[in-house]
């Protein structure tokens, strides 16, 4: 997502309000344009890499994407959505990612199987940690 970081936003919009079908885009061409220089704080300029993936395409509806804030959540979706995991702790994060396994439910903004391999590595590495204490 990306940030209007100006307060004339409003300005610069490339369709314009009102427009309707006739809303085209086109390419800013101007020497000084600080939208084909790619500022920061201007409008986004279409090019090629905003295309969502191939395989998520069809699935997720792009304007009200299915956030997933607890496991009630989880179990709401349906097979042709994939979840997003919203603004949640590390413990409800493992529990989600843990219950989606099980569920066999698609995340997109979590990798299941490296996500899990990462906190298994860290679980072995405090105990080591917390052996060699106890050691000593």
């Amino acid at each position: 997502m990306v940030k209007f970081l100006r307060r004339d936003v409003n300005r610069f919009a490339k369709f314009g309000k009102g427009k309707g079908k006739k809303a085209k885009w086109r390419a800013p061409k101007g020497r000084d344009n600080k939208m084909r220089e790619k500022r920061k704080g201007y409008p986004v300029v279409v090019s090629i890499g905003y295309k969502s993936e191939k395989t998520l395409r069809g699935k997720i509806n792009e304007k009200e994407p299915v956030t997933i804030m607890n496991i009630l959540d989880l179990k709401k979706i349906g097979k042709d959505q994939i979840g997003l995991i919203g603004k949640v702790g590390k413990k409800k994060k493992i529990e989600i990612v843990t219950e989606a396994k099980k569920m066999k439910v698609e995340l997109k903004n979590v990798n299941i199987e490296s996500f899990l391999k990462k906190l298994n590595k860290a679980k072995e590495e405090t105990k080591k940690w917390t052996w060699e204490i106890e050691k000593n």
